[in-house]
């Protein structure tokens, strides 16, 4: 019998499992028509109308994926909202949430992870133009920002204090990818960049680490 309910239980959970691939798909379909417009012609440019056409879906059906029209452009932001609750969640033994924090960063500047600023893919250096360009795009994009430290100060423990450390982690990663992609934007390639943006990122840790006014100073 309990053999019987599992046969029977696969083939739904393969379904449902479809159904999402397809959900996610459809999401990544409708924002990436949506981004190949702004890009063309400015986000202000384009109507969600027009977006909707293009990916050949009415407007009632695009809202039920992207609630407001920046979403639309910030869409590959959503699966890294929780990201560095993960990266917590997930540390090896013994490693402190601030060090695989800290090792996480480091990483993604190696490989040029477009989430540190550390990028200078021409798509990728398009897109941050369209984003930092648009005011209603940061304002969501802290929005975003807001449910990672959300979920950050979850895994952490909860609380006043998981809630203030969250809330400096966050802010330090945003601050440190807004300084890389400042120095790429103004012309300096990635490579050349990389040693300067170790740097800060290291110095940025140790001063988590260590507090603003660390023990003994006046």
């Amino acid at each position: 019998m309990a053999r019987v309910s599992a046969q029977a239980q696969a083939p739904t959970q393969a379904r449902v499992s479809l159904r999402e691939r397809k959900k996610q798909l459809t999401y990544r379909a409708i924002s990436d028509a949506a981004v190949a417009m702004f890009l063309e012609r400015g986000f202000d440019k384009v109507s969600v109308a027009e977006v909707a056409a293009a990916a050949d879906i009415s407007k009632p059906t695009l809202f039920r994926y992207f609630p407001a029209k920046e979403d639309l452009a910030l869409h590959r932001f959503a699966d890294r909202e929780d990201e560095a609750a993960r990266v917590v969640g997930g540390r090896a033994p013994g490693a402190s949430p601030l060090e695989a924090l800290r090792r996480h960063f480091l990483a993604g500047l190696d490989r040029r992870d477009p989430a540190t600023g550390l990028c200078d893919a021409p798509q990728v250096l398009a897109f941050h133009r369209l984003l930092y360009g648009t005011p209603s795009l940061v304002a969501r994009l802290y929005a975003y920002q807001g449910r990672s430290e959300a979920a950050l100060a979850r895994a952490l423990g909860g609380g006043v204090s998981a809630r203030l450390a969250a809330g400096q982690v966050i802010a330090v990663l945003r601050i440190l990818a807004e300084e890389n992609w400042r120095r790429i934007d103004a012309g300096e390639s990635a490579d050349r960049v990389y040693a300067r943006a170790v740097q800060a990122a290291e110095e940025a840790f140790v001063q988590l680490r260590s507090g603003l006014e660390p023990e003994g100073r006046g």
